[in-house]
């Protein structure tokens, strides 16, 4: 993989590349269309990194379907398929971690201990392996988008972190391999999540800007199905996921996880502005 990169490079080409864990859905086919309107050559990985799994959570039972995600990929003439796996990513006496002392914990990271941690370690990795110009992201999970932007900063690799939106099923849910384990009633309800956010959006732009009202905006809405089982719902600054005071000030996101059934839906949504 290496050695196809730098010969790319020394031809004057450049690279774009898309990590996923597989089981690809219109959102990573859109990451893919982007990295291709970026860059020459495009490549695609796919690895269920065990370490960003936590002891009780569904890496057993994480979709993998790597026939139908490399049809899909070569459809898309994307050039590379790199496709890993564990014994090669983390071989015996594998001790070393990458972890971002601010963000890590916050969010996502205070419910899934070491989560974080396994995001950044197996993509340094990636970008040491495969040696991009470019790395495509979508912000549907905005806290591991804004680690992976800072990860690069920090650490100096020559690689541009790049953000792209969040596509949406046309009711609004947020796309995620997940969402294959939904029941028919629980893919019904799961939209419900967005509507309600989209609600705090709405009271900001009609110019509230008290956060504790904000918030239970969401959560009064939320609380009208009781399936979802909330875990956080947060505002936090969109440029770097600082806290806020009691008044939104500044460029804004919110930022939601909630259990409906066996699946855990994450989701975000940019707010306007003050």
């Amino acid at each position: 993989m290496r050695q196809l990169s730098r010969e790319w490079r020394a031809a004057g080409k450049k690279t774009a590349f898309v990590p996923t864990m597989g089981a690809l859905h219109d959102g990573h086919l859109a990451l893919v269309r982007a990295a291709q309107d970026k860059a020459d050559r495009v490549i695609v990985s796919i690895f269920v990194n065990p370490i960003q799994f936590g002891p009780k959570e569904d890496f057993a039972s994480y979709p993998r379907m790597l026939q139908a995600d490399s049809e899909k990929l070569n459809s898309l003439g994307v050039n590379v398929l790199f496709a890993p796996n564990a014994a090669d990513m983390y071989p015996p006496g594998f001790e070393t971690y990458v972890y971002n002392e601010k963000r890590s914990d916050i969010l996502c990271g205070r419910f899934r201990p070491g989560h974080f941690q396994g995001v950044l370690t197996v993509v340094s990795k990636l970008f040491n392996i495969v040696e991009p110009d470019f790395a495509l992201f979508g912000k549907k999970d905005y806290q591991q988008f804004t680690l992976l932007k800072k990860m690069a900063q920090d650490l100096c690799f020559p690689i541009e972190v790049i953000g792209c939106p969040t596509l949406r099923d046309p009711d609004g849910l947020a796309m995620s391999s997940r969402n294959l384990r939904l029941t028919p009633e629980e893919r019904q309800l799961a939209p419900e999540l967005f509507r309600a956010m989209q609600m705090v959006k709405e009271a900001l732009q009609g110019g509230e800007k008290r956060q504790k009202v904000l918030l239970d905006t969401f959560t009064q809405e939320l609380q009208r199905f009781p399936a979802f089982r909330l875990e956080y719902a947060e505002i936090r600054a969109a440029l770097d996921l600082a806290d806020f005071g009691e008044t939104i000030d500044r460029p804004a996101v919110l930022l939601v996880a909630a259990h409906l059934g066996s699946v855990r839906l994450i989701d975000n949504l940019e707010l306007t502005g003050p």
